[in-house]
């Protein structure tokens, strides 16, 4: 009898853990995490490993024999390249963003005026610029820049004005870069400003032309309100990948001349890879992460706070 009793209550437990176990996996939080869990260890292998990894170089000294704590960084406050590389990779990545993100304004309301037909083809032929691997782009852009051979200094020589040392001056060797991030990244910010002009109802526009609104108001405080979340972070995105630019640096200028537009990735790159100081290279591309962190905060901080007033 006993015997009995004891099977029956270890059957009701099993039963018990059975069904608590699908209940579990019946919530849509739990699915959801499972389904994500690939790419959360992917991001995990690919992202946290490196970044820890390099903390742990970054503390280490030339030889990477020896544990040197904060010497690396302390090393870099003291010199003026290091400073100079941060106001350029601040001044690169706000001019750039701001240029990409009024001309990917503009040029998203022209294909979102255009009749349906043709916005395909608008849309294909913008997006060329950011569908291209920006080193190869990059490399014809070094060809129209170049100081023998340059296409716009040929335009110019016809005009009649003379040629313009176009890399071969730091503050021309500045605008260049920013240029050309512009022409690579505009087209990101437009398709991402025409998705969101897709979602405004147009109710809306309905609404504030019986209103009597014009073309300022109606874009003020009609699109410009229903877009701010995605300007916003559409922004953000490009300031990280911006800040962490090395491939239109690097072909276009290498960081010449004397190593006015370098940013901080070609910066590192200089110190540790071709430096032999991968420690302290290392200790570069650190310190973008205080800078990103601080404008990620204040963004996404915004986003969520007009998200909760909603």
């Amino acid at each position: 009898m006993v015997d009995a009793t004891i099977k029956q209550d270890g059957a009701v437990m099993r039963a018990d853990r059975r069904s608590s176990l699908q209940k579990t996996f019946q919530r849509k939080s739990t699915i959801a995490f499972i389904m994500t869990l690939p790419l959360i260890l992917l991001i995990a292998i690919l992202v946290v490993y490196p970044a820890l990894y390099a903390v742990h170089l970054a503390m280490l000294n030339k030889s990477m024999q020896k544990f040197v704590g904060l010497s690396n960084f302390t090393f870099l406050f003291k010199r003026e390249t290091f400073w100079m590389v941060v106001w350029q990779s601040c001044i690169f990545a706000l001019t750039a963003v701001f240029f990409k993100a009024i001309i990917g304004f503009f040029v998203a309301h022209f294909v979102h005026n255009i009749p349906d037909k043709g916005q395909r083809k608008w849309r294909g032929m913008l997006l060329i610029p950011w569908v291209i691997p920006p080193a190869m782009s990059t490399l014809a852009w070094l060809w129209l820049f170049d100081p023998s051979y340059s296409a716009f200094n040929w335009i110019l020589e016809r005009i009649g004005l003379s040629g313009v040392p176009w890399l071969g001056d730091a503050y021309w060797a500045r605008f260049c870069v920013i240029l050309v991030n512009v022409w690579i990244g505009a087209p990101f910010f437009m398709i991402m400003y025409l998705a969101a002009l897709k979602s405004v109802p147009e109710q809306l526009y309905e609404a504030a032309k019986i209103d009597g609104a014009n073309w300022w108001q109606t874009m003020r405080f009609v699109t410009l309100p229903m877009m701010r979340n995605i300007i916003m972070i559409t922004a953000l995105f490009s300031t990280i990948v911006t800040f962490a630019n090395f491939d239109i640096v690097r072909v276009l200028t290498r960081g010449d001349p004397l190593d006015q537009t370098h940013v901080f990735a070609t910066w590192a790159f200089r110190l540790g890879i071709e430096g032999g100081d991968i420690p302290l290279g290392a200790s570069v591309s650190l310190f973008m992460v205080p800078i990103l962190t601080i404008g990620a905060i204040f963004i996404l901080r915004d986003i969520v706070k007009r998200g909760n007033e909603a």
